[in-house]
C-alpha cells in the first residue's frame, strides 16, 4: 500500500478522536518563518494556543490493526474496516515534508494496539524521538499514551512530546468493564497518575534549580528551567465517549472534576457517540444530540475557570444539563434569590456567577469601579450580553424587573440561547 492509501486510512481513522490541541506549546513559526500556512488535506486538523493562534497539526493514527475490541470502537479488532500502517519512518517523512510545505505545525499521533502495550508505546516514542533528536524538530507534538506501557516507555514520551493524553473514554469502570472489557479503569488511571508524578517532579526540581541558580536576587546563566529535561510542558488530556453508555452528565462532569483535581490534567474533551456500522446491540442505535456535547464543555468550563461545583449545576437533583439554557443561565435562574448583584459592591466571585459576564469583563469592571461607580453605560461599553446580565445585576440607573417568574423569564431568555448554539 502506497503512502497516499495509508494516509486516507489513518486519518480518517484519527478523526474520533477528540483530544486534540496545542494549548500549552511555545510560539513557533514554520521553517521559513512565514507563520501559519494551509490548514486543508487528508489528516490535518485546526488547534488553537492560549494566545487565541490557529495552529494545524498533521492528526493520524500509526495503524488502526488493534488488539483490543472495544465496542464502540470503529478500529475494534472484529470491524471489517481497512487497515493500515505507517513504519515509524514514514510517519517521521510524512510529518517533516507536510512542515517544509507549511501546511502544518505538529504532529498528533494516536495508534491501535498491536502486538503488545509496549511495543505500540515503543513505536510512538521512535517517531517522536526521530524528530526531535534525527531532524531537530521544534514544532508541536501530541502522542498518545498506551495505559498498559511500561512507565520507562512513558518517561521517554514526555520527555520528546509537548502534550501527552490517556483517553479514559468512559466515565465510570463499570461501563468499561461493559463495553471495553480488555481494557482497565484502574491501568489508565495508573498511567495518568505516573505521568502527574513526573510533571510534579519536574516542577520542584525547576524551582529548586531557580532558588539555587538566584544569587543576589538574580538569575545566573538565564532562566533555570531551559536546563533542565522536560516532560510534557503542554500537560495531558484524556477523552469521555458522550451516548455510547447510559452516563449521564452528572456523572460525566463528577468523573472529569476527579479527573482535574487528582490528576492535573489540561484538558477533558467530550466527544458525542458516533454510531457504527454492525454494532454492538448494547450500543445506541443514534448519536446523541450535539448540543449535549456543548454544554458539557460549558459546563466543564465554569468547573474549572468559575469555581463551580459540578453539584451546583444540577438543581433539584436533576442528573442532565438543559439542552436549550447554558448552565450558568440554568444556576442562575435556579438562584434567583442571589440576585440581582450589585457591581458596585459585589466581590469578584459573585459577579463571576452572573450570567453573560465572562472573566475579562469582570476584571475590567473591577478595574473600573475602583476610580468611580459603575453604570449601566460601561456594561453596554464593554459589549456583555446585555439580554442576559440585564436580569442579574444592579447598577445606580439600572435595577431588573423583580415580578417576572422564573419560568417566563426562562422562556424568553431560551430561543436566543438556542440560536446562539445553532450558529455559535
Amino acid at each position: 500500500m502506497d503512502i497516499q492509501a495509508k494516509l486516507a486510512i489513518l486519518a480518517d481513522a484519527a478523526k474520533y478522536d477528540a483530544s486534540c490541541a496545542s494549548s500549552g506549546g511555545a510560539k513557533r513559526n514554520s521553517v521559513d518563518g512565514r507563520g501559519i500556512g494551509s490548514t486543508t488535506g487528508s489528516g490535518i486538523c485546526h488547534s488553537y494556543t492560549p494566545d487565541g493562534r490557529c495552529v494545524s497539526l498533521l492528526k493520524i493514527l500509526l495503524t488502526n490493526f488493534c488488539l483490543y475490541d472495544c465496542r464502540y470502537c470503529i478500529n475494534r479488532r472484529s470491524s471489517d474496516v481497512p487497515r493500515a500502517r505507517f513504519l515509524p519512518g514514514e510517519v517521521v517523512a510524512l510529518t517533516l515534508d507536510f512542515y517544509r510545505r507549511n501546511y502544518v505545525e505538529g504532529l498528533f499521533l494516536s495508534s491501535g494496539v498491536i502486538r503488545t502495550p509496549d511495543y505500540t508505546m515503543e513505536q510512538l516514542v521512535e517517531v517522536a524521538r526521530s524528530l526531535r533528536e534525527d531532524h531537530d524538530f521544534r514544532g508541536y507534538v501530541h502522542l498518545k499514551t498506551i495505559p498498559e506501557a511500561d512507565e520507562a516507555l512513558i518517561a521517554r514520551a514526555g520527555r520528546y512530546a509537548d502534550r501527552l493524553s490517556v483517553n479514559l473514554e468512559l466515565p465510570t469502570a463499570a461501563s468499561l468493564v461493559e463495553l471495553a472489557p480488555e481494557k482497565s479503569a484502574t491501568s489508565i488511571r495508573r498511567a495518568m497518575g505516573a505521568i502527574r508524578v513526573r510533571q510534579d517532579a519536574h516542577a520542584e526540581d525547576a524551582r529548586a534549580d531557580a532558588r539555587s541558580a538566584n544569587v543576589g536576587g538574580l538569575v545566573v546563566g538565564g532562566s533555570a528551567r531551559s536546563r533542565l529535561p522536560r516532560f510534557a510542558p503542554a500537560g495531558q488530556s484524556t477523552q469521555l465517549i458522550v451516548g455510547a453508555d447510559a452516563s449521564d452528565d452528572a456523572t460525566i462532569l463528577q468523573a472529569s472534576d476527579t479527573l482535574y483535581r487528582s490528576y492535573g490534567l489540561k484538558r477533558v474533551y467530550y466527544s458525542a457517540f458516533s454510531p457504527i456500522p454492525r454494532a454492538s446491540a448494547k450500543l445506541p442505535n443514534a448519536a446523541p444530540p450535539l448540543v449535549r456535547e456543548h454544554r458539557l464543555y460549558q459546563a466543564d468550563w465554569l468547573i474549572r475557570h468559575y469555581e463551580f461545583t459540578p453539584q451546583e449545576l444540577f438543581p433539584g437533583g436533576e442528573r442532565s444539563l438543559d439542552l436549550a439554557l447554558d448552565p450558568k443561565l440554568r444556576w442562575a435562574l435556579a438562584n434567583r434569590e442571589r440576585f440581582p448583584v450589585d457591581v458596585n459592591a459585589a466581590p469578584r466571585e459573585e459577579l463571576l456567577r452572573v450570567p453573560g459576564l465572562g472573566r475579562r469583563n469582570v476584571d475590567r469592571l473591577l478595574e473600573i469601579r475602583r476610580a468611580r461607580k459603575l453604570r449601566w453605560a460601561d456594561l453596554v461599553r464593554l459589549r456583555c450580553d446585555l439580554a442576559k446580565v440585564k436580569w442579574f445585576v444592579a447598577t445606580p440607573d439600572h435595577a431588573p424587573r423583580a415580578d417576572v417568574a422564573t419560568p417566563t423569564l426562562a422562556e424568553s431568555l431560551r430561543p436566543a440561547a438556542v440560536q446562539g448554539e445553532l450558529f455559535a
